[in-house]
C-alpha cells in the first residue's frame, strides 16, 4: 500500500503518525504546546496553526487520526498524481490555514459577544474573574444569559487538533475534479457520487456548527471543530475556482 502512495502524501502520513505517537508519549504538555488555542488566550503560540494540523486526539480515540489518514491516502494520492508534489502540498497547507482562519474567526465572534455582554451590564472588570473561575459578581435583578457566557468560555479555552480542515479541502478538490466518482460511506450501503457526498458533508458540518451540537446528540459539538472543516472546504473551493479561471498549468508548479 505504501508503494501506491505519492511522495508528499506518504511524507504527510509518516509525519502525522510520528507526531501522534510522540504526543501520546509526552501527554498533556505536548497538547498544551502544539494544539491550537484561541489567539487571545495566553496559551496561544504562533506555531500552533501549523502544528495543530499534525496533532490528533489522544488515545484511546484512534478513529480521529485513522479516518483522517485514510482520507489523506485515498484522495490525496490521486490529487498529487494529477497536480504534482508542490502544487498538492501548497493546496493542502492552504486549506489547513483556511480551517484555522474560520475556526478562529468564529471563536473571536463568540468571545467578543461575551465581552460586549459584560459591558452591557456594566461589569467589564469581571471578565477575567469569570474566565478564571467560571463565576462572577453581577448586579441584582440582571438576567444572566448562560448561553452567551458558555460560548464565551468555550471560545476562549477550547483547543483544536487534527488534519480535518485540510482533508475537507482535499474532498472539495476531488469532487471538483471528479464529480461523478462514486464514493462508499460507512453509514450508507450504496455508493453516491462525489458531487453529492461532499456538499452534503459540508452542509452537515455547517448545520452542526451553527446548532452547536453533534450528530451523536450531545450539546458540545462532540469535540468536533465543525467550522474548521467548513473553513478548509471553503478555502479549497475558492482555490479550485481561482485555478480553474486562471487555467493554472502543471509547469507552474514544477
Amino acid at each position: 500500500m505504501m508503494n501506491d502512495m505519492t511522495p508528499v502524501v506518504k511524507q504527510l502520513l509518516i509525519i502525522n503518525i510520528i507526531v501522534f505517537i510522540g504526543s501520546c508519549i509526552l501527554g498533556t504538555r505536548a497538547y498544551e504546546l502544539f494544539s491550537l488555542f484561541y489567539f487571545e488566550n495566553p496559551n496561544f503560540k504562533v506555531w500552533q496553526p501549523l502544528t495543530s494540523m499534525f496533532m490528533h486526539a489522544p488515545l484511546p480515540n484512534i478513529m480521529h487520526i485513522a479516518f483522517n489518514m485514510i482520507a489523506l491516502v485515498s484522495f490525496g494520492s490521486m490529487l498529487e498524481h494529477f497536480w504534482g508534489a508542490k502544487k498538492f502540498l501548497f493546496f493542502y497547507l492552504s486549506c489547513g490555514v483556511g480551517a484555522f482562519l474560520l475556526h478562529t474567526g468564529v471563536n473571536y465572534y463568540f468571545y467578543h459577544q461575551g465581552v460586549s455582554y459584560f459591558d452591557s451590564i456594566g461589569i467589564h472588570d469581571q471578565i477575567q474573574v469569570f474566565l478564571k473561575t467560571g463565576t462572577f459578581k453581577y448586579p441584582s435583578g440582571v438576567l444572566i444569559d448562560e448561553e452567551i457566557l458558555s460560548s464565551m468560555r468555550d471560545a476562549y479555552f477550547g483547543t483544536a487538533v487534527g488534519a480535518s480542515g485540510a482533508i475537507y479541502g482535499l474532498l472539495v478538490a476531488f469532487a471538483f475534479m471528479f464529480p461523478s466518482a462514486e464514493l462508499a460511506l460507512f453509514f450508507i450501503p450504496l455508493p453516491i457520487k462525489a458531487k453529492y457526498v461532499v456538499p452534503g458533508l459540508i452542509a452537515i458540518d455547517l448545520f452542526m456548527g451553527i446548532k452547536g451540537s453533534s450528530l451523536f446528540g450531545d450539546n458540545t459539538g462532540g469535540g468536533i471543530a465543525h467550522f474548521a472543516h467548513v473553513g478548509g472546504a471553503l478555502f479549497g473551493f475558492i482555490m479550485m475556482l481561482v485555478w480553474k479561471n486562471q487555467k493554472f498549468h502543471h509547469n507552474r508548479w514544477s
